[in-house]
């Protein structure tokens, strides 16, 4: 699910660029400047935990070289870890979507934690959620095998 949900974004491989720099963030996150802001106070919790750390370096000398948004909001100093909350996404193939989700740390490594997104049970954005699920299937089943 998490590859449909993502399919707009090129690539889909790391969600702070993909929020922050891929031109497909503003068009997914319905409220992009809340989710850059707490896309951005996440990677300064982060921070945090490995000051040290090259590849976190290195990401954000990237993001905040490419964006000026991402430059201004770590220049804020704001620091949030990803808890609970809903994200409202736009998606292209389904519309509207309204997603809760749920962090969780993992005890053994500090940092790093699990998320899960899920969809009101009965709502229209569960409804969308499967129809998504059913388009993104249909479309691996039809592309030629590897």
């Amino acid at each position: 699910m998490a590859d449909a949900l993502y399919s707009p974004f090129e690539p889909a491989d790391n969600l702070a660029r993909m929020t922050s720099i891929d031109p497909a963030g503003r068009r997914s996150y319905t409220g992009w400047d809340r989710a850059a802001q707490a896309t951005v106070a996440n990677l300064r919790q982060a921070a945090g935990f490995a000051p040290d750390d090259p590849r976190l370096a290195e990401l954000l000398r990237d993001l905040a070289g490419r964006s000026a948004d991402v430059a201004r909001l770590w220049n804020a100093h704001t620091v949030q870890g990803k808890t609970q909350d809903a994200e409202h996404f736009l998606h292209p193939d389904v519309g509207p979507l309204t997603l809760t989700y749920q962090a969780f740390d993992v005890r053994d490594a500090p940092g790093q934690q699990l998320v899960t997104y899920h969809a009101e049970p009965g709502s229209a954005s569960a409804q969308a959620l499967g129809l998504l699920g059913s388009i993104h299937a249909t479309r691996r089943q039809s592309e030629p095998c590897r």
